[in-house]
Parts: C-alpha cells; structure tokens; sequence
C-alpha cells in the first residue's frame, strides 16, 4: 500500500482509495469500492442503512459491517412493515442475540423508526422521496473534496433539516451527525475525496439516477 495525496492510498490492486477504505480488511474495501456513496432509493434499504447508522453511533462502522448480515436475520431483512409490529418478546429476544448489539435504546429506537417510516410513506409516497428531497444543492457542496474538507463535514445545513424533521415525525436516534452520515452512505453526498477511483464511479450513476418524485399519497 502506497500512500498518496492527504487521505489516499494506492493498494497492491493498483485502485486508489480514500485511506479509510484501503486497509487490509478486504469487506471494508468492497464496501469502500462497491457501496459507500452509491445512490439508493430502495425504501427497505434506506432503513436498513437509518437503523445500522444509529446502532454505529458510540461504535466503529467496521464492527457494523462485520455484524451486518447477522442484522438483517434479526430485523427481518429490514423489512420496515414487519419490524414495526416487533414486540416486547422480539425486543428481548434481540437483547439476547450476541450477534448483534445489544443496546435496548437502539433496539426499541429501530422498531419505532419502522412504524414512523410506516407513517411517513403513507404521507409522502416513498421513504425515498423523503430522504432525497433534502440532496443539497451543488453551490451548497465543497468545490473540491479533501481530507481537510472531510473532517469538517461531521454535519450539514442538509443533515441538520433532515435530522429536524425527521426528529419532529418521531425518529429517533437520528442526530445530524448520524443523519450526515447516513447521507454519505447512501449517495445523497459523494464525499469520496478526489482522485479516489470510486468517486468517478459514483458521480456517474448520480448522473443516471433519477431522483424519486416526492408525492403525497392519498388517504
């Protein structure tokens, strides 16, 4: 592994990474590589990202990418609809599964986020119209990304409003630093520094998305 520029790597593979995502654990590189900025407008996956954003909170990403699959057998893939009628018996049974973490606020918060994601899809059409609506303007992004920029981007105008109302329709456990980050992860940013070989590849499928309409459904 070479280093580069300020935050970069070049690893044996010839691919330059932002130096988070060049170690040796090989799943953090594909994560780095094939996911992390990557846009998602999958309802279910956005909760899956929303929740595991708020059990990392206190804890490394790589210990929750390291439990992820574990995760999902627990929370039913992260199918919110049927989270959300989780019960007391599903809170303890969770509580007694070493192979996730074990934290009774984040457990309970993930259930209550499903019924809150129940009632904001049926307000708004989609979780996904929801989240992307708060995509910051272009004027409003750094003009270039750096590691020094990077370290400043802990939140965000967008992330603070996000977090805001997602906070007044009842989320929990999701501040604006979670909520910055969960918007990196999921594409709303590319904070993929540059000269980073995966930020091209997600600047591109950013150009191909088409942002989901934000409708309200009706009732």
């Amino acid at each position: 592994m070479a280093a580069l520029a300020e935050g970069l790597v070049r690893n044996e593979d010839g691919v330059v990474r932002c130096s988070w995502g060049g170690g040796s654990d090989l799943d953090y590189r594909a994560y780095h590589d094939e996911e992390w900025g990557m846009p998602v407008v999958d309802d279910v996956r956005l909760f899956e990202k929303l929740v595991l954003e708020g059990f990392q909170a206190g804890l490394s990403w790589l210990t929750i990418l390291r439990k992820r699959e574990a995760f999902r057998r627990a929370f039913a893939s992260f199918d919110f609809r049927r989270v959300a009628a989780f019960g007391p018996g599903d809170v303890e049974r969770l509580l007694g599964d070493a192979s996730i973490v074990r934290h009774r606020g984040k457990i309970e918060s993930a259930i209550g986020n499903a019924v809150r994601t129940i009632e904001l899809v049926a307000t708004e059409g989609s979780l996904a119209s929801f989240v992307w609506g708060f995509e910051p303007a272009l004027a409003a992004r750094p003009a270039r990304m750096t590691q020094s920029v990077l370290r400043e981007l802990v939140q965000t105008d967008a992330s603070r409003a996000l977090a805001k109302e997602l906070k007044r329709r009842g989320f929990t456990f999701v501040g604006p630093t979670t909520v910055y980050a969960f918007m990196q992860a999921v594409g709303v940013v590319n904070d993929h520094l540059e000269r980073c070989d995966a930020r091209l590849r997600v600047d591109a499928a950013r150009a191909d998305l088409r942002r989901p309409a934000r409708v309200e459904s009706a009732r």
